[in-house]
């Protein structure tokens, strides 16, 4: 999460996200960076607008968070040993697919 936030970090600086950069915030911070995640970030942001991304994502985020509000109402008159919630497994595949819709 460091990589990605320390990209958020230039990105609200108006700074360029390059990979000395990040290098550079990431030890501010006192992390010991890694050169393949810092490559590997930068180019999953190339060519990404990282504006339309964040707004997409909170129009996403708003959506079933608005919805849940509804259904846990509900939830709290029925008894808490009734039912689990169900655990999805993701695959790791399918969750870097997820991170990179993140920013594009």
């Amino acid at each position: 999460m460091e990589y990605i936030y320390s990209a958020m970090v230039l990105y609200a600086a108006g700074k360029p996200i390059t990979e000395d950069a990040i290098k550079a915030v990431l030890a501010a911070a006192g992390v010991e960076a890694d050169a393949a995640k810092i490559k590997a970030l930068t180019a999953s942001l190339e060519g990404v607008d990282i504006k339309e991304a964040i707004a997409s994502a909170s129009v996403v985020a708003a959506a079933p968070a608005a919805a849940a509000s509804a259904p846990a109402a509900s939830a709290a008159a029925a008894p808490a040993a009734a039912a689990e919630p169900e655990v999805e497994a993701v695959s790791e595949e399918e969750a870097a697919a997820g991170l990179s819709a993140l920013f594009g």
